[in-house]
């Protein structure tokens, strides 16, 4: 049981945003960072998507623990014969959110089914360049040229028309980018003259009300009452904001938070043994890799980009950084995708054919370079500096000098996507709608080569990219599997990745924790989450 005074002592507070109400019943989540948005069409890092969870909801969403899809603002959808036109029935009974500048006169309609849309998708849209957005999940995922039309016949009903047949658009449809904003409160806000307000003061449909957030501290939500599935058991949700996995685990262990996110690996096994604790496990859809910038010299030549896949000892970097919680990676997709190429053979470990590949190159002489590393811990990559120094130390050997480099989460973020420049990149890439077009054409297409995309590599190969484009087309599994092993292979070639692992999700909790469900896609959700009877309970 975690008293309010404790809450507070733990969380280093003394402040409103951290007070529980008395006698309520607070969970609290060691969350691992700062998220960089709070509103779910900023968010772009898993980190910040858990944040904008509590708070939304979208047409149709994944089933608790699995990639399938089912019903949710929208009850149901008929799509037409030749896949361009979905018409979605919404739901009569969804209400929005309320704060202390703004109370709703009417409940979810279509008409904020289009706003929350347009807004992505329309230059000229008045919410579209507000708060600096840049709706990189809504570029990435190609729905700029995709959307033909998004019309609302009635106030219960809404038709999306398509430029094309798109095989994983209803699994894109309820990812966290494509949440239901009100229109109300954006015509609200920018008849006040403050439209940022509507993505740093959020309101939603969600399970739980947005109540404040204090960077490197905590984010705090309460309960809606008015949940069209009905009140959650928890009164009080706190995000405390912990980056470090050891700081997590002592909270964890000394009752101050009640889960926490992603476990160092080798803790698990004390946690599953753990009389107070206990671990939420799954396969999760995930890839853990060293990007190579191909618009930086000398990582244009394929050569160099083979000579480091063959010259870092990847097998080394699991049994020391991952344990017994990841397998390696040999494709840019997880192995439980039912694309994946098993046939293709990873990149041995040879560094005399690596030095062989470089002098070729004419890197006698070796090089100097910078790398990049996360300064969190990602179940894709737990420990992205010991990640470092373990490759600078392989590459050491070819006369490859590395340089490691990091900064604060949102920063690297925005370094790596956003600069062209940076060589090397740590990264990796939890799934989002359990479809290989979410790791393959939005990690590694042209499209999202851009700056500001998802494709860190700045990698743009002509065939490669026919191939995951026309694969979104076709609705037929075998010739979409057809499609994306072709390109596997064209990727396997031009290696623009070291792929290092693919990881087992996993959440560490109390064991007063009850209704969690772990996620495949990486996803924290604390919708029917409850504490047992003596762990709500005011203290004595």
């Amino acid at each position: 049981m975690i008293s309010p005074r404790r809450l507070a002592l733990c969380l280093g507070l003394g402040l409103s945003l951290l007070s529980p109400p008395a006698f309520a019943k607070t969970f609290v989540f060691c969350s691992e960072g700062d998220p960089e948005a709070i509103s779910p069409q900023l968010a772009i890092t898993g980190t910040a998507m858990d944040a904008t969870k509590p708070m939304f909801n979208t047409l149709v969403e994944f089933r608790p623990g699995s990639t399938e899809i089912r019903p949710a603002l929208a009850s149901g959808w008929t799509i037409s014969a030749d896949g361009l036109v979905y018409d979605f029935t919404l739901r009569s009974d969804v209400a929005f959110h309320a704060n202390d500048d703004f109370t709703p006169t009417r409940p979810m309609e279509a008409r904020d089914v289009v706003f929350s849309l347009e807004r992505q998708w329309k230059a000229d849209h008045p919410f579209h360049d507000v708060s600096g957005a840049r709706f990189d999940y809504f570029q990435d995922s190609g729905f700029p040229d995709l959307i033909a039309a998004i019309e609302a016949p009635d106030p219960g009903h809404v038709r999306i028309r398509l430029t094309r047949p798109e095989a994983p658009f209803l699994a894109n449809l309820a990812m966290p980018f494509m949440s239901i904003l009100s229109a109300e409160y954006a015509e609200h806000l920018l008849a006040e003259g403050k439209p940022e307000v509507l993505d740093t003061k959020p309101v939603g449909t969600g399970p739980f009300e947005f109540v404040g957030y204090q960077p490197g501290v905590a984010i705090r939500f309460r309960a809606f009452d008015g949940y069209w599935r009905g009140r959650q058991p928890i009164d009080t949700l706190v995000f405390s904001i912990t980056p470090t996995t050891s700081a997590r685990l002592a909270k964890l262990s000394a009752g101050e938070c009640h889960m926490s996110a992603f476990p160092d690996a080798a803790d698990l096994p004390a946690l599953r043994s753990s009389q107070e604790l206990k671990v939420y496990e799954t396969e999760g859809l995930n890839v853990g890799y060293l990007a190579m910038n191909t618009h930086v010299k000398p990582f244009d030549d394929v050569r160099v980009r083979r000579a480091i896949n063959m010259a870092i000892d990847r097998q080394a970097i699991l049994s020391a950084v991952y344990v017994s919680g990841a397998v390696a990676a040999k494709n840019p997709i997880p192995p439980t995708l039912w694309a994946f190429d098993n046939d293709i053979r990873p990149y041995p470990y040879n560094v005399a054919m690596a030095r062989k590949l470089l002098i070729e190159a004419g890197l006698e002489n070796g090089l100097d370079a910078d790398i990049w590393y996360m300064p969190v811990s990602r179940p894709y990559n737990p420990n992205a500096q010991r990640v470092a120094e373990m490759i600078a130390a392989d590459l050491e050997k070819l006369g490859i000098r590395l340089h490691l480099r990091t900064t604060d989460w949102n920063a690297y973020r925005v370094a790596i996507m956003g600069n062209e420049d940076v060589p090397l990149v740590l990264y990796g890439w939890a799934g989002d709608n359990g479809d290989p077009d979410n790791f393959l054409h939005t990690l590694l297409g042209c499209t999202a080569a851009r700056p500001g995309g998802n494709n860190v590599a700045r990698w743009c190969d002509a065939e490669y990219d026919r191939l995951v484009r026309e694969a979104k087309t076709v609705s037929d599994v075998a010739t979409r599997k057809r499609l994306y092993q072709e390109a596997q292979e064209i990727f396997h070639r031009e290696a623009p990745w070291v792929p290092l692992a693919h990881s087992i999700f996993s959440v560490a909790a109390r064991r007063e924790v009850t209704g969690y469900v772990a996620d495949p896609l990486f996803y924290h959700s604390f919708e029917g989450v409850d504490l047992a009877p003596e762990a709500g309970s005011p203290p004595g």
